[in-house]
């Protein structure tokens, strides 16, 4: 008897819920609930029991019954009890303050390694953990019931809930720096007048990044800073041009003098703001996640500007000329800008070819394929959430001072293990989840509209948002009207296309078309719900840094060890070709931008190299192929260093932090490591890997050695 081919049905039997709910017993649901429970573990005693239960019921034609009732009819305990008796004691641990405050105390690595850039060792961090312990436990409480029970369960995860919705505050944003520079603004006590030279507004970029960073819980990103920056080093040489007509005659020599001057001080404003974000320490004790978007500036001052960030870059911090983690630096490629030799930045490239081999960044947009996805060019805010494009009631183009309300992320994994290998069970669970997730996205909505101005004065009132805002006036004037987006994050495609089509399915097409057919459903629903409620809803693939080894773990305890699923300890993120294997970077990108088109709201692809300091035009062949591929290319390459024996490379990962392959160290104080942790580098060796990232890194060192 053959369950999967549905041979025994029950199409007479209906099935009462605890909550006074019916509906039509389902054979495959019954069997999930046994086996999670451990009440039954072998194939042939599932047929067994289920033929029981047809007999027991069919013939009395038994209209309506619990769960309970029918596995009596078997003498089987009551695998859905047991099953609510645990999720008791998880929601009873969650929402217990003290319990969870004793795990932070006892450096429980889930709290604090949940991040990979705040290192928990030091005060301002150690306070935040601690805040953010009590913000979980009241947000969960705030949280819609349902919602609360499928984040607990592992079938969502709610994001931020160390910030949200305890506090009504935003994820992620681009600033708009242009009107705060032209206008002036407010921090504290102090009004800021428009900056009249490049160094005076690099110094406001970082005080206005550090406050932006302390009012909401996501990344901030400088959109286009070659451009933006143009007019205020078009000011310095001006000043300098003044300067050398009083003491030099000859008009050309003026002019050298000026450019001169100007391109150092170019150059150590560039430094200063390297230096400025990298020693800033937000209100949430870390650095400020940001990023800077640069590339498509053709006039001398853009030019230079965009040469400095990546000498700096490739120069590093410090007398030990580390590898800076931020800010995030994005190079755009354009055709006709900088692609071909033929293009006049295309010089520019080259020193992003040689920045990216040594520091790993940049990462780089296609300039035509973010157009494609997105309706617009812009940077990414942070890590990989893009704005779409939006225009505003006269028609002109807007992305500075847009923002991102929040992530709900799916666990695709766990919907294909509890279909079992049943496609309408797929479907019909799919569209479950996404009711879900529909309730948990508008509640974060819902809740973020509740702030005032004077809660975030840098946001709503100084112009970061673009408008400003009196104290009268609602926040929603900045979201409507789909001037916000927010998230439907999703993870672990590779697993899901595994349950059905086995663990090498990347070169079925049937295979490839289902998963490419889940991204497809996933977007409709969110252009309906766009149309519904007038906020942005958009695909997200979510940079699964902590939540890779939570739904696994947690699919663990549910499902046991699936191979190729649950036992390898972490699931891949969003829609990315299974790390463990080996295809050449031009196989990688064919193969994963099929998925692009439906995810338009949070993606970026990346390749894995060995060491290309020598060979950074192998990089550029990747960077030109994939440029009419995908939108947003990152590159890992092994990039540590030993300062006790003057090491290069890979340093290995073991369970006790990074280790130098030549001598053994592993000290924090003398290695330099960098990892890609999702879709931005971190410092692992802040804090122990939890185990699932660990497996995932060891496995991406092995592809890197002969992927070129």
């Amino acid at each position: 008897m053959d369950l999967n081919k549905k041979q025994i049905t029950f199409d007479s039997l209906i099935v009462q819920k605890r909550d006074g709910r019916k509906e039509k017993f389902d054979l495959n649901k019954m069997i999930f609930s046994l086996k999670r429970s451990g009440h039954i573990d072998a194939d042939d005693k599932i047929v067994e029991i289920s033929y029981r239960i047809f007999q027991a019921n069919e013939d009395s034609m038994i209209k309506s019954s619990s769960i309970k009732e029918i596995i009596s009819s078997v003498n089987q305990t009551d695998s859905e009890d047991k099953f609510a008796e645990k999720m008791s004691e998880i929601e009873e641990k969650a929402t217990n303050l003290e319990y969870q405050v004793n795990q932070l105390r006892s450096r429980n690595t889930q709290i604090v390694n949940e991040n990979a850039n705040k290192d928990s060792r030091v005060f301002n961090t150690q306070r935040d953990l601690t805040a953010g312990v009590l913000s979980k436990v009241v947000g969960l409480d705030l949280l819609p019931e349902k919602v609360k029970k499928a984040h607990l369960k592992g079938q969502i995860h709610y994001h931020d809930l160390d910030y949200h919705p305890y506090s009504p505050m935003t994820n992620c944003c681009l600033i708009d720096f242009k009107q705060m520079f032209e206008n002036g603004f407010q921090i504290g006590n102090a009004q800021v007048e428009s900056p009249k030279s490049i160094q005076t507004a690099t110094a406001q970029m970082a005080q206005i990044i550090a406050n932006v960073a302390s009012s909401q819980y996501g990344g901030t990103s400088v959109n286009r800073i070659d451009e933006l920056l143009e007019q205020y080093a078009e000011l310095n040489y001006k000043k300098h041009l003044k300067t050398a007509a009083e003491w030099i005659e000859d008009e050309e020599k003026q002019k050298e003098f000026a450019v001169k001057q100007t391109k150092k001080d170019i150059y150590d404003s560039m430094q200063s703001l390297e230096y400025e974000i990298n020693t800033l320490y937000t209100s949430q004790g870390q650095t400020p996640f940001t990023t800077l978007g640069f590339g498509l500036g053709t006039t001398w001052y853009a030019r230079e500007i965009q040469k400095s960030i990546l000498k700096v870059r490739i120069l590093g911090l410090g007398k030990e000329r580390r590898t800076a983690i931020f800010p995030k630096l994005v190079f755009t490629l354009k055709d006709g800008v900088n692609l071909k030799p033929t293009d006049p930045n295309y010089d520019i490239k080259q020193l992003a070819l040689e920045c990216s081999t040594k520091r790993m960044y940049p990462d780089v947009l296609m300039y035509d394929k973010i157009v494609e996805f997105t309706g617009s060019f812009k940077a990414p805010m942070g890590c990989r959430s893009f704005l779409q494009g939006w225009q505003d009631k006269n028609g002109n183009e807007v992305n500075e001072g847009r923002m991102n309300l929040g992530v709900v992320t799916l666990n695709l994994p766990r919907i294909a293990i509890e279909s079992m290998q049943s496609k309408d069970r797929f479907w019909e669970l799919l569209d479950e989840r996404l009711s879900i997730l529909e309730e948990a996205l508008v509640y974060r909505v819902e809740r973020v509209k509740e702030a005032l101005p004077e809660n975030a004065p840098i946001l709503y009132q100084h112009g970061a948002f673009g408008k400003r805002l009196t104290t009268n006036d609602s926040v929603d004037e900045v979201f409507k009207n789909r001037r916000a987006t927010v998230s439907m994050g999703y993870i672990g495609l590779y697993e899901a296309g595994t349950v059905f089509y086995g663990p090498n399915w990347e070169t079925n097409a049937i295979a490839k078309q289902f998963t490419v057919d889940i991204l497809k459903y996933m977007k409709a629903y969110a252009d309906k719900l766009a149309k519904q409620y007038g906020y942005h809803f958009s695909i997200y693939g979510t940079p699964s840094e902590s939540l890779t080894d939570r739904f696994c773990r947690m699919d663990q305890e549910f499902f046991g060890m699936i191979p190729d699923i649950t036992d390898k300890d972490y699931y891949t993120n969003s829609f990315h070709y299974d790390v463990r294997k080996q295809p050449t970077p031009f196989e990688k990108l064919d193969f994963e931008a099929a998925y692009l088109p439906y995810t338009s709201g949070g993606f970026i692809n990346y390749c894995e190299y060995p060491n290309m300091r020598q060979n950074p035009k192998a990089l550029e062949a990747v960077w030109d192929y994939a440029y009419q591929r995908v939108g947003y290319l990152g590159t890992n390459t092994p990039i540590d260093h030993c300062y006790e024996c003057g090491y290069d490379g890979d340093f290995k990962p073991t369970e006790r932090g990074f280790q130098c392959p030549q001598c053994g160290n592993r000290n924090p104080e003398t290695c330099d490591v960098v990892k890609r942790t999702c879709g931005y580098l971190g410092n692992p060796q802040l804090r122990p890997m939890v185990k699932g990232r660990h497996k995932e890194i060891s496995a991406r060192k092995k592809h890197m050695k002969g992927s070129l």
